[in-house]
């Protein structure tokens, strides 16, 4: 399986278009905690750069950084921006996830 994540080019944009606004780097952490209603979550920040170990990669310019521990949970998954009339918001395709729940942000292994 690979370990590798990908940000999908609508997530690049958008990440791009917050990072300026706010005038930080380009660079997207994300991160898995304890908790949500599948028992991890995602949780999504501007990076002002990556830390020693993060996994990094990178698309159209702007960078996804994940931390050792979280990168055991969503190995190979992609993360993309999708806007629905739902709302707007960021989505992991995560392969290692057994289980989710409708709010899209919580997932079991």
């Amino acid at each position: 399986m690979s370990t590798a994540l990908t940000l999908s080019p609508a997530a690049a944009r958008r990440v791009g278009s917050i990072a300026e606004r706010q005038g930080k780097p380009a660079i997207l952490r994300l991160t898995v905690e304890g908790g949500g209603c599948s028992g991890f979550q995602y949780k999504f920040d501007l990076a002002d750069e990556a830390e020693q170990g993060d996994s990094v990669s990178e698309t159209d310019g702007v960078r996804l950084v994940v931390d050792p521990v979280s990168l055991d949970l969503v190995a190979g998954s992609t993360v993309d921006f999708v806007e629905s009339l739902g709302g707007a918001a960021f989505k992991v395709e995560n392969p290692n996830a057994t289980a989710g729940c409708g709010c899209g942000s919580s997932f079991g292994v």
